[in-house]
């Protein structure tokens, strides 16, 4: 096949090719296709019989052939749209998803608008839940912690590319770098994916850091870690919210009844499951 190509041909290849990984091969090759001509999709879209240079022919092939190498969309385009803020992400981070706005929802449910509130974001990411509330509470301050430092290096990124200047970054484990600071809001997405759990080889997923998934051998690991120590960082009257698997909630509720915390609820996600529990320290 010749190296140059219309955008139409261009498209009805890729598709074609990515028609494995399921019924958005059109829209991803269109996505894709963008990507390559730094372009809307609605520019894709408009011009079908624009010609493709050599170069950006191979380009498109290239990312299309990552895509069916099991990498996530968002790593093929080093970007991820997340409570509207878009952020930088690439293998050292997991992709952000939707369901992790519970996280945010909660936090603007028990932060007011104007409180001057103290916020800790355990294994922060990309920086997707600390850069939402930053975003959303201006005069709230935000310690963000990641046992990564190349994934504090992508948050710090997205956090400087936003302008979001009251939130923190720190590296180390869990509660560590915060001695004995207190908060107003814990929260997290922490690790919670039990070691055998099929999950992991399913697309894009596989290609996501294991660090970030896998806590241990029953996935619940760093959520009882979390709960543990959650009361001792937390000020009277503070909440702790974490993000967990479907099928954990009553698991959670049980750790955060363990660990002294009260007023435990779980919050359900659009598609019914129950993905985040929260629980308070007494006022």
């Amino acid at each position: 096949m010749s190296g140059f190509l219309t955008l139409q041909s261009a498209l009805d290849e890729a598709s074609s090719r990515l028609a494995a990984l399921g019924p958005d091969a059109r829209h991803e090759a269109e996505r894709l296709l963008g990507v390559v001509l730094a372009k809307p999709r609605s520019f894709v879209l408009a011009n079908p019989d624009a010609p493709l240079a050599q170069a950006q022919v191979l380009s498109l092939r290239s990312i299309v052939a990552r895509r069916l190498g099991g990498e996530p969309f968002a790593y093929v385009t080093g970007r991820r749209e997340f409570w509207s803020l878009d952020l930088e992400v690439d293998a050292n981070v997991l992709v952000p998803r939707p369901e992790t706005e519970l996280l945010v929802e909660f936090a603007l449910e028990v932060l007011p608008p104007d409180a001057h509130a103290r916020v800790l974001d355990l294994g922060t990411g990309s920086g997707a839940i600390a850069l939402a509330i930053a975003h959303e509470r201006p005069q709230a301050r935000i310690v963000a912690i990641d046992v990564s430092s190349q994934a504090l290096a992508i948050a710090c990124r997205n956090a400087e590319r936003l302008a979001l200047g009251n939130v923190s970054f720190e590296v180390g484990t869990w509660y560590e770098p915060v001695g004995a600071m207190h908060f107003d809001l814990i929260v997290s997405n922490p690790p919670y994916v039990a070691a055998n759990d099929f999950a992991l080889t399913s697309d894009g997923v596989r290609a996501e850091p294991l660090l970030a998934l896998v806590p241990g051998p029953t996935g619940l690991e760093a959520l009882e870690a979390i709960a543990i120590d959650a009361r001792r960082h937390l000020r009277p009257g503070g909440w702790v919210a974490v993000e967990h698997g479907a099928e954990q909630a009553t698991a959670v509720a049980t750790l955060f009844s363990r660990a002294g915390l009260s007023e435990i609820r779980s919050l359900r996600d659009l598609a019914g499951h129950e993905r985040v529990t929260a629980g308070r320290a007494a006022a």
